[in-house]
């Protein structure tokens, strides 16, 4: 009886071995997929969100005056050559002399476009930059470059500095009203106009 008491003791004490064994085992195996998985995904930068490029800007605004069919404000790619800014602008006007302009010359945020007609161009009074920046400055004329504020449409006076279309039209309608001015000072009488956009314009206007 103690024999076979002794072998049922021993049968039980390594059963209960046996099977606490194994989840030991299982953890085991468990921890060592674990740390596999996790080395794996600290090697793979293929889930690494980098960091976006600056944006970069894809217009350009440019004002197109003078002998086009739709003078005004226009936006256009980036890139954009005057003769963009010319074709966006309904294309050059029956009197236009187109060639003397560089339709070539890329054009940059802020700047104006301006083309002249071939009466003015035969006589070098072309009012502004006309898509250089030779000698120009942005919003105005050319150096040496002047408008006759008796006889210039109101495209022609946009190109001057400080003169929009408002302004223009009211330079217009007040020559119309009251007669030629005689000299550039007179133009101060337009509503609008004062002696800072007179000095601004100063250099760029004439009588005849």
């Amino acid at each position: 009886m103690l024999l076979v008491a002794l072998l049922v003791a021993a049968w039980r004490v390594g059963g209960a071995l046996f099977d606490g064994g194994a989840p030991q085992v299982a953890f085991e195996s468990n921890l060592a997929e674990d740390v596999a998985s996790h080395a794996h995904g600290e090697d793979d930068s293929s889930g690494v969100a980098t960091p976006a490029a600056d944006a970069q800007p894809e217009s350009v605004w440019v004002h197109v005056a003078g002998a086009v069919n739709s003078p005004g404000l226009r936006e256009l790619p980036v890139g954009s050559r005057v003769g963009d800014a010319v074709e966006a602008a309904g294309g050059p006007s029956p009197e236009a002399s187109i060639d003397t302009i560089n339709l070539a010359q890329i054009i940059n945020d802020g700047e104006h476009v301006y083309v002249p007609t071939r009466e003015q161009a035969a006589a070098g009074t072309v009012p502004s930059p006309v898509g250089t920046s030779s000698g120009a400055t942005r919003g105005g004329s050319s150096a040496g470059q002047h408008v006759n504020i008796n006889s210039a449409g109101e495209s022609e006076l946009e190109a001057l500095p400080g003169v929009g279309p408002a302004t223009a039209a009211r330079i217009v309608a007040d020559r119309e009203a009251n007669g030629p001015f005689s000299a550039p000072e007179d133009i101060m009488r337009v509503p609008g106009i004062g002696e800072k956009k007179l000095e601004a314009m100063r250099d760029f206007i004439v009588v005849r």
